[in-house]
């Protein structure tokens, strides 16, 4: 039941994530070409800087469905363009849900390998961010992770909550991992709505002191 789970999870994470890329790289006018290779970098990436750091077979390397699913859903993204004209939108919420979906992978992939607690967490936020670290340095611009909106503390924050839920509650591993992962894309949406930041204690600071 849990393999089940975990991999609609996945699916649903790859789908997510693809989607968000070839958004991402139709507002920047790439070619079909550009489109596929920013969505599949977006989808993979994270998960490939973990599994590195795991010294764990790299996962899509060996999982051909994977890749299928990646190209179909950029060809779709595609296809799609011509009737959503709100790519602003459309980006936000399926990089939000990639985000949830692909924290909690990350998460479990850390507790599989029996890892501290912090590092499942660490793993998890690498899992949900990276991705899109490389799709906005490749599309030439600043990540979100940098920018003012509240992006990798909505991992920590969900992650920690799913860590905790785990340990220390009697919930069955299917509703932690469902209420986790709304958790963090309530948290990316209301940050947006509400323009919720991170303070910054160098605000004052003027230049060339």
């Amino acid at each position: 039941m849990h393999e089940q789970f975990n991999f609609l999870i996945e699916f649903l994470g790859t789908i997510s994530f693809s989607m968000s890329g070839s958004f991402a790289a139709m507002q920047k006018r790439l070619d079909p070409l550009g489109v596929m290779i920013i969505a599949f970098i977006t989808s993979v990436g994270g998960g490939t800087i973990r599994d590195l750091l795991l010294d764990v077979p790299v996962f899509w390397m060996h999982d051909l469905w994977m890749c299928s699913l990646i190209f179909i859903t950029s060809v779709f993204a595609m296809i799609f363009k011509s009737i959503e004209k709100n790519f602003k939108v459309t980006l936000f919420l399926f990089d939000s849900f990639g985000l949830g979906l692909f924290t909690i992978i990350g998460i479990q992939k850390g507790m599989t390998a029996e890892l501290h607690p912090v590092i499942c967490l660490t793993l998890g936020t690498i899992t949900g961010v990276f991705g899109g670290i490389l799709r906005d340095i490749l599309l030439n611009r600043i990540p979100l992770i940098f920018r003012k909106e509240i992006y990798a503390t909505a991992c920590i924050v969900g992650g920690s909550v799913f860590l905790l839920l785990i340990y220390y509650s009697t919930l069955t591993y299917t509703f932690v991992q469902v209420s986790t992962i709304i958790l963090i894309v309530l948290i990316r949406t209301l940050a947006v709505k509400y323009h919720w930041q991170i303070p910054k204690f160098y605000d004052n600071i003027r230049h060339g002191k």
